[in-house]
């Protein structure tokens, strides 16, 4: 572990506040832009009536989370990158996080295309094989490109004082290719209400924000941080009511992102703590399935995700936010503890 450079934080969390401040004040005009030209989200039928009522509300708003993140992150490093080229590891989650925004761009321009009510996208075949191939492309850099980033084939054990366990290439290239694509339709099925993706991924930024900040990598910590300033920003508008929704423009580049950022500090077996509430939420989706097949159509759940099933019981959109997002910050706690053990 890299001697603490505390005049980097402050630094990293202005950074973050710019980019929340800069995203207020443009997201305005960008949200009059998407509904102008009709970008609205399509809603499936088979959604409570509560939901109906947010046809046509704007999508793609990931773009708004990209791109000042990308913006201000490249501006951050630029010099540096060229003259010494310290810093340079921190284009690999960029490169990652448009890689996969793009994807999810395409995924909801097929779906607002749509002629029919329900507007699926691309198939899910089609979008799982992107998903793999730019996960497995990452994940090969971060394998091959020794000595670029701090933790290359190494996993940090929780609990042992920061001991490394190296793993053999192997092994660890489809196991990170595992963990971001993972990452990212759990961030995506996480997507469903107002404001629940985007704080709990802002709160998760800022756990892997504050590892990488005892550990040092202060390219990344200022990357996690810019990007809690970007997603705070974002929630301004979809707070709910929502007057913009991430689509999986944001939601797939920001699971992804997020997978990368886990294996870059080395703490990738505490994600699921981190981001506990879009583990559960996946998990939810896996038993609903397994157990549906397993009874013959039966439910395990009234539906899946996991906050469906609570707001088919009674409680508010509002409500389900609040306390998940009261699970999500109790499990970046922990994870950050985790992490310091």
């Amino acid at each position: 572990m890299q001697e603490l450079n505390t005049g980097g934080l402050p630094f990293a969390l202005t950074a973050g506040a710019i980019a929340f401040m800069l995203g207020v004040i443009w997201g305005d005009p960008f949200v009059e832009i998407l509904r102008r030209l009709g970008i609205g989200k399509l809603i499936r039928a088979e959604l409570s009536e509560a939901h109906q009522v947010k046809a046509g509300t704007p999508t793609m708003g990931g773009i708004m989370i990209i791109v000042p993140t990308v913006a201000i992150t490249l501006a951050l490093n630029a010099v540096n990158i060229i003259r010494s080229g310290s810093g340079a590891s921190i284009l690999l989650p960029l490169f990652v996080l448009v890689g996969f925004a793009l994807l999810g761009m395409l995924d909801d321009w097929e779906g607002i295309q749509a002629n029919g009510a329900i507007g699926e996208g691309i198939t899910g075949r089609a979008k799982f094989t992107a998903q793999v191939i730019l996960a497995l492309v990452a994940a090969a850099i971060l394998s091959l490109y020794q000595g670029g980033f701090s933790f290359s084939n190494q996993l940090a054990l929780p609990l042992t004082g920061g001991v490394l366990l190296p793993l053999p290439t192997w092994f660890f290239i489809p196991l990170v290719t595992f963990i971001i694509v993972a990452s990212s339709n759990a961030i995506n099925l996480t997507d469903g209400l107002d404001g629940l993706a985007g704080i709990i991924s802002a709160s998760a930024f800022a756990a892997y924000g504050v590892i990488s900040f005892i550990q040092g990598q202060i390219f990344i910590t200022q990357f996690c941080f810019v990007m809690v300033g970007s997603l705070f920003a974002f929630l301004w508008y979809n707070a709910h009511p929502a007057q913009l929704f991430m689509g999986d423009t944001g939601s797939l580049a920001l699971g992804a992102t997020l997978g990368v950022i886990a294996v870059m500090t080395g703490q990738w077996v505490l994600l699921p703590v981190i981001a506990l509430v879009p583990m559960v939420e996946t998990v939810s989706v896996i038993l609903q399935v397994g157990y549906f097949r397993w009874t013959g159509g039966q439910r395990l759940f009234r539906q899946a995700p996991l906050h469906g099933h609570f707001e088919l019981g009674g409680w508010s959109e509002m409500q389900i936010v609040q306390r998940f997002w009261l699970v999500g910050i109790l499990g970046a706690f922990v994870g950050v503890a985790l992490a310091l053990l």
